[in-house]
């Protein structure tokens, strides 16, 4: 792992964490930027992805997808940030809120915060978008479970970690 730029490194964990997870990998989730509080995902536009036929506009799964994996990103990224730990933090709760349907042919973005950390539950929000963060398809509210560094197996740290078993 690139130490010497931290976003960057983040950014780089952040990605490997999306490949780990096969239905993320299906989506072709990609990581733009990770840091110490925020992910920034992109979900391009897929006609396999599609929920409305006669529209083109993708299935509202998709999106708490995208929502949920940039939220459960940001955790990680975050709990790395602040403790030097690799944690998994499995989804507690999440309420996505629809505001309008995503324009078929185009990229959704997914931004995520975590935004408070306590010692056994991670909170964060996120806005799912095309063209503005100020114009959101979604917004999410989520509470994510911290388990203890412990609990990670080996193989999936040296995973996000780039170690020799990538």
């Amino acid at each position: 792992m690139n130490i010497g730029d931290e976003k960057d490194a983040l950014t780089q964990m952040a990605s490997r964490f999306v490949d780990q997870l096969t239905q993320c990998r299906k989506l072709k989730l990609e990581v733009l930027e990770g840091s110490g509080n925020h992910v920034l995902m992109e979900l391009p536009y897929d006609k396999q992805l599609v929920g409305y036929p006669d529209t083109g506009v993708i299935h509202g799964g998709v999106i708490t997808t995208l929502m949920d994996t940039a939220s459960g990103c940001a955790v990680v990224c975050s709990i790395f940030d602040k403790f030097g730990l690799l944690e998994i933090s499995p989804t507690l709760d999440l309420r996505v809120d629809y505001m309008k349907p995503a324009e078929p042919h185009k990229p959704v973005y997914g931004f995520a915060q975590c935004y408070k950390l306590s010692s056994s539950v991670a909170f964060t929000r996120a806005i799912a978008y095309q063209d503005s963060i100020d114009d959101p398809i979604a917004h999410a509210v989520g509470s994510f479970m911290r388990i203890s560094p412990e609990m990670v197996g080996e193989e999936f740290r040296q995973a996000l970690m780039g170690g020799s078993n990538e």
